[in-house]
């Protein structure tokens, strides 16, 4: 059974940082990609960044150079770095992965979600 924990949202300044982390019951080696997407009050979920199983890394226009999607060593996490956060990035944030190789940043290549951590950035 896959179980994805996410953790390390929480509420910042602008311009602030911080580090979510994706705990995976599965190696993490194995899905074909696995990513971070966010959903705010009254919007879609959007992809924010994904990694694909050779971890080639896509991220959506609006967090590039912001934000880093990387892998833990060997402790099956993966994490989102995000610096220079603004109000704008406010949205529950979630965990996904997926063994479809047609994946990238759109929701329904992704099987798997964990429960969300939400992050708050005030002005």
């Amino acid at each position: 059974q896959v179980q994805l924990v996410e953790s390390g949202g929480g509420s910042v300044q602008s311009g602030g940082s911080l580090k979510l982390s994706c705990a995976s019951s599965v190696n993490i080696a194995s899905p074909y990609c696995m990513g971070w997407f966010r959903q705010a009050p009254g919007k879609e979920r959007e992809g924010v960044a994904t990694t694909k199983r050779d971890r080639t890394p896509m991220y959506t226009d609006s967090v590039k150079g912001r934000f880093t999607i990387s892998h833990g060593n060997g402790d099956n996490t993966l994490y989102l770095e995000m610096n220079s956060l603004q109000p704008e990035d406010t949205a529950m944030y979630y965990c996904a992965l997926t063994w479809n190789p047609q994946c990238g940043l759109t929701t329904d290549a992704f099987d798997y979600w964990g429960q969300g951590t939400q992050v708050t950035v005030s002005s």
